[in-house]
């Protein structure tokens, strides 16, 4: 476990009490963005997957060297659990397996939030409510949840809306139908046939 680092804190961290029911999103987190890969893998436009995909991989990317440049962590964890359940028997396992170390920005915040964007922006999925606002619910109860579990500080998840942000404007809303179009074009002269995806 790295013990230089910098230590991530502001005043709203000392507001959030530490709840154990949050480890039940936290931990949701897992199957949340598998299952939401593998459905833009298999079932969405290809276009739609590569966005997702990009917005992840070098979302992560930006976060890892952030993280190299600037090693950093948090000292928010109780020493002590307010009560003994099962819960908390979770929490005690999940903080054995996971240091409080590489935490700003968020990656469970931010993969949350772009996992959320994606199925929004697809058009089976989008336009059902009830996954629309189930994701939107998932998403808000899996960002709440670092927090509540002190596994981050608000300051990291301020941090991951903010590089969510700059995502977005880099992977939905600049145009790259062009580019697709001479990727699939250029997979097609190979004998490998591909349908070029509908622009979003």
């Amino acid at each position: 476990m790295t013990t230089q680092y910098h230590s991530v804190h502001i005043w709203l961290d000392d507001w959030i009490p530490f709840n154990e029911f949050f480890v039940i999103p936290y931990l949701l987190w897992f199957l949340y963005i598998a299952i939401s890969v593998l459905y833009f893998f298999f079932a969405a436009p290809r276009e739609e997957y590569y966005r997702y995909t990009a917005f992840l991989f070098i979302g992560m990317t930006i976060c890892l060297i952030i993280y190299s440049i600037w090693p950093n962590g948090q000292d928010l964890r109780p020493n002590q659990f307010p009560r003994e359940n099962l819960l908390t028997d979770l929490v005690r396992y999940l903080y054995s397996t996971d240091t409080p170390t590489n935490v700003c920005p968020s990656i469970h915040a931010f993969n949350s939030i772009a996992a959320h964007i994606a199925i929004c922006k697809n058009k089976k999925l989008g336009t059902n409510r009830w996954i629309r606002y189930g994701s939107l619910v998932l998403m808000v109860s899996i960002t709440l949840s670092t927090m509540f579990l002190k596994q981050h500080s608000a300051f990291d998840v301020i941090c991951a809306l903010i590089l969510s942000g700059i995502m977005y404007k880099l992977v939905y809303a600049t145009d790259y139908t062009m580019l697709f179009r001479r990727f699939h074009k250029r997979r097609n002269s190979t004998g490998v046939e591909a349908d070029i995806p509908p622009r979003l």
